[in-house]
């Protein structure tokens, strides 16, 4: 089950490099590489950073299942709090 609201941690840097989006913890100094996809949930994670806001504009702009899409969702925020770049609720 995914939780409802997320939360970027305070001390990470992003920064988009071509169809990659690269994430920096300055806490442990640790980088985090995401492909286009994980990319565009990061986007929409900061911007709104409800998983259902973030599921519902996937689902608009991806050919994917809402089903495929929440699995993905569900494994990217797994390592995201695992790496300390996100804390859930």
């Amino acid at each position: 089950m995914l939780p409802s609201k997320v939360n970027i941690a305070p001390d990470i840097l992003f920064q988009e490099l071509g169809s990659e989006t690269v994430l920096l913890n300055l806490e442990n100094e640790q980088y985090f590489e995401l492909n286009e996809v994980g990319g565009r949930f990061w986007e929409l994670l900061v911007e709104h950073g409800s998983t259902d806001a973030v599921l519902a504009q996937m689902e608009q702009e991806y050919d994917a299942s809402p089903e495929s899409l929440r699995a993905d969702l569900n494994v990217l925020l797994n390592n995201l709090v695992k790496s300390g770049l996100v804390q859930t609720e």
